[in-house]
């Protein structure tokens, strides 16, 4: 039995701020404690660059590193429009891509 859901991506660096902590963490802290969304997972690029077009890539020299991080997660259709709805204003604008997809 198909079920329809709603996938979200959300493009971040390590560097964004969140109102009291980091916006990975706040982000994670809300799709968990607040919303319980089905699944939730984190990538963390090696390499690339957003809408300023600053380079940004892992380096053994460097020890601060600003890299790419990707939250993707899914769930019904009204959950992620309640998820989104309390992150939109924290998210840079641009940075949230979402589509309909079905889980089996």
């Amino acid at each position: 039995m198909e079920t329809e859901i709603r996938m979200v991506r959300i493009y971040l660096s390590e560097a964004d701020q969140g109102r009291r902590k980091n916006l990975m963490q706040e982000i994670l802290n809300i799709l968990h404690d607040q919303h319980r969304v089905k699944g939730v997972t984190v990538f963390r690029g090696i390499a690339g660059y957003g809408d300023t077009g600053e380079f940004r890539a892992a380096d053994v020299l460097r020890i601060m590193v600003d890299l790419p991080l990707v939250i993707e997660f899914f769930d019904k259709p009204e959950v992620v429009a309640a998820v989104l709805s309390v992150i939109g204003d924290r998210v840079p604008s641009g940075r949230i891509v979402t589509w309909n997809a079905s889980c089996q």
